[in-house]
């Protein structure tokens, strides 16, 4: 399951895991952002020992603004509170190949 972030306290708190965190950046009018969506939430079943999450760049641009993210959808993978990489884009086979490398 994806779960959405509704505060930068909330994303604060999230990124911590020891495990690795997988952060979504997203907004509802962005066509990529939609198309990729499901393939997220297949990923999130198939990897259940990371972490999933989304941020609606709209609603949470503070968090957006402090993670530098500047094109969407944007996957930002954190461990322990430390970006470890990202993944710009509607990228499907990026994302999974990035997931499995980090885990």
């Amino acid at each position: 399951m994806v779960t959405q972030i509704t505060s930068v306290e909330q994303f604060d708190q999230a990124i911590k895991a020891d495990k690795l965190v997988v952060v979504d950046f997203y907004s509802l009018t962005c066509g990529p952002c939609k198309m990729i969506a499901p393939i997220v939430e297949k990923f999130a079943a198939q990897y259940t020992e990371a972490d999933f999450y989304k941020v609606d760049c709209d609603d949470l641009g503070a968090a957006a603004q402090s993670n530098n993210i500047s094109a969407l959808p944007t996957f930002v993978f954190f461990k322990g509170g430390k970006e470890i990489t990202r993944v710009i884009g509607a990228n499907p086979s990026g994302v999974k190949s990035t997931i499995a490398a980090n885990l």
